[in-house]
């Protein structure tokens, strides 16, 4: 939630102590490019990779950073090979774009898709029990010929935001066989991460959600254990540092290889730097200014009063805040499951879809029939969602992020250090009186 200006929305931001160490490292590049991005660069960016790995507890040499979340899931899933009968895995709440990453996968590759149904509120208990009894059927279903090769799964669902539990499906996949990638967009800075313990296969934090550590937008972490490194041979795109194998047109007597191996412009990495360390040090020109704040971002988190603390305020506000938030439009909060706090809540908007759509139909009508009712309130749902959210930037100079879920519109409220429970307040205010105004008709007179 946001109000006055751009906070910690769907896109994050950070204190203006972070932006003048980001204004640096730029001006810095600027004022001699091939110095700082070919010899200081690497330095820096060894710096925020360790500052990071010991926040999340992991060996610095698991750790690489990219820069958005799409290049983080991408790079993971388009690196794994796949055969006849293989199949990722995922639950109904995934982040749209990464349904899409698999749906082409789908289509490009011989991999299969399959979707776990999730219905909140629910137990961790029975999220569980629909993974297993999913991979199961995989298994069982066309003659055995199917196994589930990656499941790909939230840390904190985005919309709803609920914790979900990734710890108990992380250890699951490792029992089955099946590799874990973990989509942990809202994860540093949002709950407390252990990576050592969890021991995932694949762990991608995504940008902007890195903003909860207050890092700037165009940041991300990827996590990959020593055991599985091979399989990302690739960065994407395909830069410098990526080693093609051994092939008749490019052995080592082959003119072509000795001509691959001059051309990088790049000097040679440190010795003690892996492979995979090295290939994502350098990919294409772009600004990654981003990745160098992580440092100075973790020194304010403590200057404030460090992780737990900040973990504490955060989960306790959006908890009362959801409430008096629901209090105020006299509806619900979405509660979640057995997994523990987050920095979200998820409160049901007083609008009734069937209401609405009754509404709709007499002033006017849109070709609405019971036999088209299904796609009509789909349609509903996303043309009052915009409305909504136009309404609350261009207004109210504020933003909260709405889903239709479960045949209703939530809206899902960010708690942040700089926040208090008027905030949730104030927000709850803006709400009541879009959804008034949708009541009487506003959002379709528009249309």
């Amino acid at each position: 939630m946001v109000r006055a200006t751009q906070l910690n929305s769907s896109f994050g931001t950070y204190p203006s102590r972070i932006r003048t160490v980001l204004r640096s490292f730029q001006d810095a590049s600027e004022a001699r490019p091939d110095q700082f991005i070919r010899y200081d660069y690497p330095a820096h960016l060894a710096t925020s990779r360790a500052a990071v790995a010991k926040l999340v507890n992991a060996p610095p040499e698991t750790i690489v950073l990219v820069n958005n979340a799409t290049t983080g899931i991408n790079t993971v899933l388009r690196n794994l090979v796949y055969e006849e009968g293989d199949v990722v895995l995922y639950f109904a709440t995934v982040y749209g774009a990464c349904e899409k990453t698999v749906a082409y996968l789908t289509e490009t590759t011989k991999v299969e898709s399959v979707v776990v149904e999730l219905a909140y509120p629910m137990g961790d208990d029975e999220i569980l029990r629909l993974f297993e009894e999913k991979v199961k059927e995989v298994k069982e279903g066309e003659g055995g010929k199917r196994r589930v090769k990656v499941a790909l799964f939230d840390t904190i669902t985005a919309l709803p935001g609920v914790r979900f539990p990734f710890e108990r499906v992380t250890r699951r996949c490792t029992e089955l066989g099946i590799l874990s990638c973990v989509d942990a967009a809202h994860a540093v800075g949002h709950i407390e991460l252990d990576l050592r313990g969890l021991d995932p296969d694949f762990f991608i934090v995504h940008s902007p959600p890195l903003a909860w550590l207050y890092v700037p937008r165009g940041c991300a972490l990827l996590y990959v254990p020593l055991r599985n490194q091979h399989l990302i041979r690739s960065t994407l795109p395909t830069s410098h540092g990526f080693t093609p194998n051994p092939s008749p047109q490019l052995s080592a007597s082959n003119e072509d290889a000795k001509v691959l191996e001059v051309i990088n412009p790049l000097p040679p990495a440190p010795n003690h730097l892996s492979a995979f360390t090295t290939n994502f040090t350098f990919v294409g020109t772009a600004d990654a200014s981003p990745y160098l704040c992580i440092p100075e971002a973790i020194a304010y988190r403590e200057k404030i009063g460090g992780e737990a603390k900040i973990l504490a305020y955060c989960h306790t506000l959006a908890k009362q805040g959801g409430e008096r938030v629901a209090e105020i439009l006299g509806t619900k909060t979405l509660g979640g499951n057995d997994g523990g706090g987050c920095c979200f809540a998820n409160v049901a908007l007083p609008l009734d879809v069937r209401e609405l759509l009754t509404l709709k139909n007499k002033r006017g009508g849109n070709g609405f029939s019971e036999s088209s009712a299904a796609m009509t309130e789909a349609h509903l749902a996303i043309l009052v969602r915009d409305w909504l959210t136009l309404k609350m930037v261009q207004e109210h100079d504020t933003f909260m992020a709405l889903v239709f879920y479960a045949n209703e519109w939530w809206v899902r409220l960010s708690a942040q250090v700089y926040l208090e429970l008027g905030d949730f307040e104030y927000g709850a205010g803006v709400l009541q009186g879009l959804c008034e105004r949708v009541k009487r008709g506003e959002a379709w007179a528009e249309e």
